[in-house]
């Protein structure tokens, strides 16, 4: 297995420890996907695919239709995507990333909690070239097909050389934007889309132990508790011990 991939996979064992928060989270998802591309999943690749993701983390379908719905209503809160950027204690680099109805609040908690465990809020861009900001999918394997001939299909379109196989999944990662192509191409040549988002992968990692480790763990799940938090990316090393 690549790095890029033990990493996504401890990041996300911890992003998704919560299933109540992980369905808020995909909740407000939904709601910015249908407020800028309508609510017919098959009219709207974003939606469609985090009606995917929504699938396979457990999300009851009710709670999906549900989410659609509000999404049109006249009350429903109007959601911003900000993003945040900063370093923890001991030099750790952290981007987060927020969806808010009220931003005054979001960067005021965001820049507390910094405050609070030793870190300083930056500006924009004063970590986000530190991270690959990436479009990862997860598919189902064809019967017979070699995956690298898949790989070698997808390549023009901004799919990385790098993938990895888990069983009869595939994950497959490639550039932000390549994101509508590549699903396109999967979907039309029958491949089942399993789950596809978006992540940031640190360029270069580093590695701290004890307390000071502890400092910078702390920091981010206190800001992964925000309820306006989305997903904290860093630059520590991800610990064996968290997958277990």
């Amino acid at each position: 297995m690549g790095r890029a991939f033990e990493y996504r996979k401890a990041r996300k064992m911890k992003r998704w420890g919560n299933m109540a928060r992980t369905f808020t989270r995909i909740g407000k998802e939904i709601s910015i996907a249908v407020k800028e591309g309508g609510p017919d999943p098959e009219n709207n690749p974003r939606l469609r695919a985090i009606v995917q993701t929504a699938k396979r983390e457990n999300m009851p379908k009710d709670n999906v239709d549900r989410a659609i719905k509000n999404a049109l209503g006249k009350d429903q809160k109007d959601y911003k995507m900000m993003n945040y950027e900063g370093y923890a204690p001991h030099g750790i680099a952290v981007f987060v990333e927020t969806a808010t109805d009220n931003t005054t609040r979001t960067v005021a908690n965001v820049r507390s909690i910094f405050n609070k465990f030793g870190g300083s809020l930056g500006t924009s861009g004063s970590v986000d070239f530190m991270f690959k900001h990436n479009s990862v999918f997860i598919v189902g394997k064809k019967e017979g097909e070699s995956v690298d001939d898949l790989i070698l299909e997808l390549i023009d379109l901004g799919v990385e050389e790098e993938y990895d196989e888990d069983g009869e999944e595939i994950t497959i990662y490639a550039e932000f934007q390549a994101f509508n192509a590549v699903q396109t191409y999967l979907e039309e040549n029958g491949y089942e889309i399993k789950s596809s988002e978006f992540t940031r992968i640190p360029m270069d990692e580093k590695d701290l132990e004890g307390k000071d480790r502890e400092d910078v763990e702390k920091m981010i799940e206190r800001l992964e508790d925000d309820e306006d938090v989305q997903a904290v990316y860093s630059t520590l090393s991800h610990n064996d011990s968290e997958e277990e």
